[in-house]
């Protein structure tokens, strides 16, 4: 007979390195984020590959006479190195900065927003990520959204701290909630009062939100935002992201949507990596943002991307 297999314990997660004064970093995971920071690390070919692609938008946006700008959400581990306590990694080996090395006599260069030295200059005394999750305090968020707006010449809002809304709760994020018991924080506002309204959500987003799970559509979701308050920038916006970027508003942690609702007349958020390059065409906005979190880069986005085709395919495998 065989032994009995060991019980794991569940204060002890493999893949989260417990850093000083309760600060949590993704280590592991399907996408071996460590190993990324390694050596060899996040593989040539592929960055190869993202600086084909980069390149490829570059132009085909420019011919469009649309500004662009690719963004990138490090990773925690790449930016409050000082929390560490005892992780050996070199957050020079980031994969958001070897991009930049590779795309250095490349035309995408002009595309790239550069998050990493920003975020680092300002992460010692001020808390840019929460400490039990994965993703950015209202601060990370507004200073991407910042340095995303610079980049492509517009004046950030920088009266959206003044207009936050709710009290301190005690929060435990994707990672705190990893832990039996969960790790948690006391984590400060994030919702900010502002003149932006939604005038359209896709069957994915509405079929999740009837479910009571609106903040669970994710790949595929699409959702537009109007703002008619006078004064605000005229025009429009679509910006391809992820969970940094999220269509609806998290009171713990800081996300790229919101933020830019708060900027322009009309914002049109997609939770997808790829460029829906019908819908590009379709309404011509003023200006592409892309965002991809740092340990997704390991997947390099596919051509031939349609909202509408992703959806239907996200809506059918879950079950709706």
């Amino acid at each position: 007979m065989m032994p009995p297999a060991p019980e794991t314990d569940p204060s002890v997660r493999p893949d989260i390195h417990v850093g000083r004064d309760n600060w949590l970093f993704l280590t592991g995971g399907s996408n071996d984020v460590a190993a990324q920071y390694g050596t060899p690390g996040f593989p040539l070919a592929k960055l190869w590959r993202w600086r084909r692609l980069l390149e490829a938008r570059t132009r085909r946006l420019g011919a469009l006479g649309i500004g662009y700008a690719h963004a990138v959400a490090p990773e925690k581990l790449a930016i409050h190195d000082h929390a560490f306590d005892g992780l050996a990694l070199d957050p020079a080996r980031s994969p958001a900065l070897r991009l930049e090395r590779w795309l250095r006599f490349s035309p995408a260069r002009s595309c790239l927003v550069d998050l990493v030295r920003p975020f680092r200059a300002r992460a010692r005394d001020t808390a840019l990520y929460r400490r039990t999750d994965t993703h950015w305090t209202f601060a990370g968020g507004w200073l991407a959204y910042a340095e995303i707006c610079r980049h492509l010449g517009v004046r950030p809002r920088y009266d959206i701290a003044a207009r936050r809304l709710g009290t301190p709760q005690v929060y435990a994020g994707d990672l705190g909630a990893k832990f039996d018991p969960e790790r948690c924080e006391i984590a400060e506002p994030c919702l900010f009062a502002g003149a932006a309204q939604r005038v359209h959500a896709n069957a994915l987003i509405t079929a999740f939100e009837a479910d009571g799970r609106g903040r669970d559509a994710h790949i595929g979701a699409y959702a537009v935002f109007r703002n008619d308050a006078p004064g605000i920038d005229p025009r429009r916006l679509v910006l391809f992201g992820d969970s940094y970027a999220h269509h609806t508003p998290n009171g713990a942690t800081g996300t790229l949507t919101p933020l830019f609702a708060d900027t322009f007349r009309e914002v049109h958020m997609l939770w997808s990596t790829s460029i829906d390059w019908k819908l590009i065409e379709r309404i011509r906005p003023d200006f592409v943002v892309s965002e991809i979190a740092e340990r997704f880069m390991i997947e390099v986005p596919q051509a031939g991307f349609d909202i509408d085709k992703l959806a239907a395919l996200a809506l059918a495998r879950k079950g709706f």
